[in-house]
């Protein structure tokens, strides 16, 4: 038997996964752009005009006789983000079967990592406010990632990470919004209400059976999926739950005549309504806190605000190093060589940014302490800008080797549309590269000859 070949850590992705990545990340970025400035204009209609972002968030519309007559915070924060989770569901149901989560020993390294990631995070807000005598209830808000959010930081600084990391930055938000939800579904479930359940569950069923029968049509699954939304609402679990669960049900593996399965396709469709509107919307109303000198020393100095400021800027990044080293350490995974333990610990840092998810915590944990509840988004707001000050910081130091790494990674001198790197070492490309040279040196003989200079030895007179 021969001996277990030690893995690569942060290697080349393979074509399809590059090319998916690409995708996702192109449509996360725009998104985040659009987070931030939804998350900036909060803030501002807020601090200027706070009876009127008051008035607007407070407004209630929807038919009560069915329990949903709702602010619209609460449509923001339990129908639009159902939009989100149900495709943090299908990414994950496509990692788990066709990408970096598809072989266990791979997967084993961004798994540990965003377990460390979500697990130090936590003790470090129950270690601050055991000693500081502040509140438990919050110890769940500093354990998320917003990928949106810090894509979009790339983007405003202009950075170009290479795609090995940005894939890891993925996965590892991916795993976080699995481990997110579960800690939504469990920690945050009221008073259940077992007949709405039960009609849930059959309408998830009625779901899945459709899927497996291969039935069409869009008008068919959006109904259905509202009437499981607003039964998941009523159950008393978190509304959000129904749209994870139906993204999961999705296929995500291609048949043969098929160039992209059902859930990448619906995921095409569904991603950009996600991160253009789902997501900004949620923020518009969920991240306009009164910001004062007053409330900015207050988010330093009261333990539940300082316990989930230190665990976004020093638990993520200590957490998701360490798993990341510590299972790199004690496995046979080995960094690639064109990248070091620094930008592990950059992207660590930058998985600080805990923007969406944690806000949505925040309301919970907090929901009958609407003033606490607040100043724990402050606290957010904070921790997410200052881990994604430093992360620049971290990232800027490495932008020439990050651009260096990138444009090898992009060239394409056949122009075939395929990245030359993974066509190196094949004859085709070799042939191709061969006639690629002699149409150069052809052109460059012709351009010589029409100036009437000779272009080399061949073209001079005996």
């Amino acid at each position: 038997m021969s001996a277990p070949t030690d893995r690569k850590f942060l290697g080349r992705l393979s074509l399809p996964e590059r090319r998916h990545l690409t995708d996702a990340l192109r449509t996360e970025t725009v998104g985040g752009v659009l987070l931030l400035v939804a998350a900036v204009v909060a803030l501002i209609w807020a601090n200027t005009f706070h009876d009127g972002y008051e008035a607007v968030s407070d407004f209630h519309f929807g038919p009560a006789a069915l329990g949903l007559n709702l602010s619209v915070e609460h449509w923001a924060a339990d129908g639009l983000l159902a939009v989100f989770f149900f495709v943090a569901g299908v990414e994950l149901k496509r990692e788990l079967v066709a990408g970096e989560l598809r072989d266990p020993r791979a997967a084993a390294l961004p798994v540990v990592a965003a377990l460390c990631g979500m697990a130090t995070p936590a003790l470090v807000y129950v270690l601050v406010n055991t000693v500081g005598g502040g509140s438990l209830d919050g110890w769940a808000v500093p354990t998320a990632t917003d990928i949106a959010f810090a894509l979009a930081v790339l983007a405003v600084i202009g950075t170009s990470l290479p795609s090995s990391l940005r894939a890891f930055l993925l996965t590892l938000a991916v795993v976080d919004d699995l481990f997110a939800i579960l800690i939504i579904a469990v920690f945050f479930t009221s008073d259940l209400n077992f007949a709405a359940l039960g009609g849930a569950f059959a309408g998830l069923a009625l779901f899945w059976f459709l899927l497996r029968k291969e039935v069409r049509g869009w008008y068919v699954y959006v109904p259905l999926a509202l009437v499981i939304w607003g039964l998941m609402y009523n159950s008393g679990v978190h509304a959000t739950i129904a749209g994870v669960a139906m993204g999961l049900m999705l296929r995500c593996t291609t048949r043969e005549g098929e160039e992209h399965s059902p859930g990448e396709h619906v995921e095409h469709l569904v991603r950009p309504l996600s991160a253009g509107l789902a997501v900004p919307l949620f923020a518009l109303f969920s991240a306009g806190v009164v910001v004062s000198g007053g409330a900015l020393r207050d988010v330093f100095t009261q333990p539940v605000t300082l316990g989930v400021v230190l665990g976004l800027v020093v638990g993520k990044a200590v957490g998701i190093f360490g798993g990341t080293w510590l299972t790199a350490r004690f496995t046979r995974a080995k960094l690639n060589p064109e990248l070091s333990w620094p930008d592990v610990f950059a992207v660590s840092v930058l998985a600080g940014i805990g923007f969406t998810v944690s806000l949505l915590i925040g309301e919970l944990a907090f929901a009958d302490d609407p003033a606490l509840a607040d100043e724990v988004k402050a606290a957010v707001l904070m921790g997410s800008l200052i881990a994604a000050a430093l992360a620049c910081l971290l990232i800027k130091l490495r932008v020439r080797k990050y651009q260096l790494l990138v444009t090898e990674e992009d060239r394409d001198e056949d122009g075939d549309g395929i990245p030359d790197v993974y066509e190196e070492g094949t004859e085709a490309y070799h042939l191709r590269m061969a006639e690629i040279h002699e149409r150069k040196a052809a052109e460059h003989r012709e351009r010589a000859r029409l100036a009437g200079a000779p272009s080399d030895g061949a073209d001079r007179p005996a």
